[in-house]
């Protein structure tokens, strides 16, 4: 019975109820599918359950059960479930419905409430009694298995009427928020992978923290945060050397604060007499504002921001204080594409409180102030915070004072970058903050200036540059206190990937179970002719143009991967079994041309629980799924089944059969369609009705002769994919007259040649 046939248990009476203790649904295996699966086309994590006794006790048949749950998780009433409408879960849980699918609802809505949105989930039986396959959208693996055991918790106790309220429903929350900070990426990275998924260029995460790919093999950027491969490691050392940067921007015309660099207290205070009060202390590699004291007036004060500011960088410097509010350009790609504002922040005292109670009170119980990088507003501890005990000295405070009623009491100069300002930004400061990006060589830049009104040039005001910033944060500009969010990520993608570019490679994949390791050979050996450094992952190995580098069964996730991954990269050729796809999913989100020789091998799947060719159509399918809409799928149509996929292809479709007469062969060309078979001999390109012999390959009992290796659907195939990918077709059939079907054969050939080859050459 299937997690959602629930019409044999409609007609029971929910009277009946049970009041057994259950024992656990038990988790039979967990697997974390990281491509496009036969779920769908993003990582999801699969779990296999046993429900044991519950597979005879549906929810209506659990006394009382959809009230607890309801109770726990009110939110649940936003699932639509099957149903298609606001409550439609509730519906399938009064009406009945099992376990597992319930299991998928709580794991959703937990990390719904954790601040990962999940919409899709499904739960199937299996052909074991009791056991079913769940599934739910899954941005990180470690995140998925905490909710997964916090749900599997959750659901139990709600089952068997345990004890279990609101405060730990919170505590299973927690638990996975807690994942996620440290698991996922940082809000900067998030906003810049998203801006890519909506443009459709394809991501891949290459550590555990921020270092994202976008794009594949040749045509990849890498980003980490906010620097990308255009980042200059230069700029970025410049940028960290503050009195450096001044000097550069001054040069440039650039209106900068003089100031000095000072090795102790004394020299500080030497200096701010030199420069004239009020002065401004700081760390000499300063970034976000750390040891940062601004309008100090007295000696007392500068000496005080001396010992705050040494230990934060190597030099400190005093510098002229510019009056006025400070505030975040951010430069990307040569234009200013946001601004902030930082405000005073203060407090206002009550007469009863002190100022650490006031802090808490009217600052840290705003809700959009957090520790953690998702909140825009950063919590003030005045326990550790030197710069704010430096402030309140010198007001005559310190965190236990109680302040007269009234008191406005100064706790930041210069608070978060909160507030947006973007549309008020002068196109002269605009130009000044450009021009400080570019002088320090940083394609994106958070430029740190001081105005008293950013909607006036700079020099009408006294105003000036005081820091430029490598890798700033984004989160400022994602989620302003006031105003609108700017979209930065968009901003950042658009710079690193101009209009019209994806990012892409052709990328081939090849799925079924016959001669599939010779076919992706064949395939690649054309695209290799075609001009194309070319990378191919199959049984036979993975190879970089025609040398193996690992001898390896690599048709499979990680190997695909490896290539994709690989900067020299320009085309992919990745054999794709059953296995893979129900193992880990493809190694790539979409493909250039999708081929599907066959649907057999079922036998060998027992333990994904597919034991016949219908199921196999579901699997394979993926591979046609995932096709670009400007691709092509490559369909055997000697196979009414795989030629049954045609209708899944969002690009084009090009058959293939040694039967010219084969049936689904006829209708696609009768329909217009491009096909690929044998006639007199000879492989035949047809385009609809009109059909051509594919030059420079004669007769193919001759060639068969000598290519014993190669079966005659797999030489048509891979012309389809070459012809597909627009190589000349001159140059395909000389690529299938030359090609070595013997793999070990074809090794010794190429060792051969680089033997006969000079040094120079073979480096090359």
């Amino acid at each position: 019975m299937g997690v959602l046939e629930v019409a044999a248990v409609l007609g029971q009476s929910t009277t009946n109820v049970c009041m057994t203790r259950f024992d656990d649904i038990r988790l039979l295996r967990v697997n974390y599918l990281r491509g496009p699966n036969l779920w769908t086309y993003r990582p999801v994590l699969e779990v296999w359950l046993d429900l044991g006794t519950l597979e005879d006790h549906p929810s209506n048949r659990i006394d009382g059960f959809t009230e607890r749950l309801t109770a726990l998780l009110p939110a649940l009433v936003e699932h639509h479930c099957g149903v298609g409408e606001r409550g439609g879960f509730i519906q399938r849980l009064t009406e009945g419905t099992w376990a597992g699918h319930v299991l998928e609802h709580v794991v959703i809505e937990l990390l719904n409430l954790a601040g990962m949105p999940t919409g899709f989930g499904q739960t199937r039986s299996t052909s074991q009694h009791g056991v079913y396959r769940m599934v739910f959208r899954a941005r990180d693996e470690q995140v998925a298995r905490v909710a997964l055991a916090e749900g599997h918790r959750l659901l139990m106790a709600t089952i068997n009427n345990a004890p279990f309220d609101a405060a730990d429903v919170q505590r299973a929350v927690d638990a996975v928020k807690a994942k996620v900070e440290d698991c996922y990426l940082g809000p900067s990275t998030a906003c810049i992978v998203s801006a890519a998924t909506d443009r459709g260029i394809p991501h891949m995460r290459l550590n555990s923290g921020n270092l994202v790919q976008l794009g594949y093999g040749a045509h990849q950027q890498r980003i980490w945060t906010a620097e990308t491969d255009y980042t200059s490691a230069i700029g970025e050392s410049i940028a960290s050397d503050k009195e450096l940067t001044k000097t550069l921007l001054a040069a440039c015309g650039v209106p900068v604060p003089e100031g000095q660099v000072v090795a102790s207290a004394q020299e500080a205070w030497d200096a701010a007499e030199d420069i004239g009060l009020p002065v401004v202390v700081k760390p000499s590699d300063a970034n976000h504002g750390r040891g940062v004291s601004l309008e100090l007036n007295t000696r007392e004060e500068v000496e005080a921001a001396f010992a705050v500011a040494e230990p934060e960088g190597s030099d400190v410097m005093v510098e002229r204080f510019v009056l006025g509010h400070e505030h975040r350009l951010l430069v990307v790609g040569g234009q200013v594409v946001a601004a902030a504002r930082g405000e005073i922040i203060t407090v206002t005292a009550d007469g009863r409180s002190t100022v650490a109670q006031l802090i808490d009170s009217q600052l840290n119980s705003d809700p959009r102030r957090g520790a953690e990088e998702e909140f825009p507003l950063d919590v003030l501890d005045i326990g550790t915070d030197a710069k704010l005990q430096l402030e309140l000295k010198r007001q005559g405070l310190d965190a236990e004072a109680v302040p007269v009623a009234g008191r406005v009491v100064t706790i930041q100069r210069n608070g978060n970058m909160a507030f947006d300002c973007t549309d008020q930004v002068h196109p002269e400061v605009a130009h000044a903050a450009v021009l400080a990006a570019r002088v320090v060589g940083l394609d994106i830049a958070g430029i740190d200036l001081v105005a008293q009104d950013i909607a006036r040039p700079l020099a009408s005001q006294g105003g000036a540059i005081v820091e430029v910033n490598a890798g700033p944060g984004l989160l400022m500009h994602l989620k302003p206190a006031v105003g609108s969010p700017r979209p930065v990520g968009r901003a950042i993608c658009d710079h690193l990937f101009p209009a019209e570019t994806s990012g892409r490679i052709p990328v081939v994949g090849v799925a079924g179970s016959r001669g599939t390791a010779v076919l992706a050979r064949l395939v690649a050996w054309l695209v290799g002719l075609g001009g194309r450094h070319t990378g191919l992952a199959c049984r036979d190995g993975l190879f970089l143009e025609r040398r193996r580098v690992d001898a390896r069964d690599s048709a499979n996730f990680d190997a695909g991967r490896r290539l994709l991954m690989n900067r020299a990269v320009q085309a992919v050729v990745i054999e794709n079994g059953a296995g893979t796809i129900l193992r880990d999913g493809l190694a790539y989100d979409r493909c250039a041309v999708g081929i599907v020789t066959d649907l057999e091998g079922a036998e060998a799947l027992a333990e994904f629980d597919i034991t016949g060719s219908d199921q196999m159509v579901k699997v394979l399918r993926t591979q046609v799924d995932v096709v670009l809409p400007e691709g092509t799928a490559v369909l055997n149509a000697a196979d009414m089944r795989v030629a049954g996929l045609a209708p899944l292809c969002d690009g084009e479709v090009i058959m293939y059969s040694a039967d010219p007469q084969a049936e689904a062969l006829f209708k696609h060309q009768q329909a217009g369609g491009k096909a690929v078979l044998v006639r007199q001999d000879r492989v035949v390109l047809a385009n609809g009705s009109s059909e051509s012999f594919l030059p420079g390959l004669g007769r193919l009992t001759i060639w068969r002769a000598t290519h014993a290796g190669v079966d005659l659907e797999s030489l048509l195939a891979a012309v389809a994919a070459a012809w597909a990918l627009g190589i000349p077709l001159s140059l395909i059939g000389a690529g299938i007259e030359a090609f070595e079907a013997d793999l070990q054969a074809a090794l010794a050939s190429l060792q051969l040649s680089q033997t006969l080859l000079s040094p120079e050459q073979q480096m090359a």
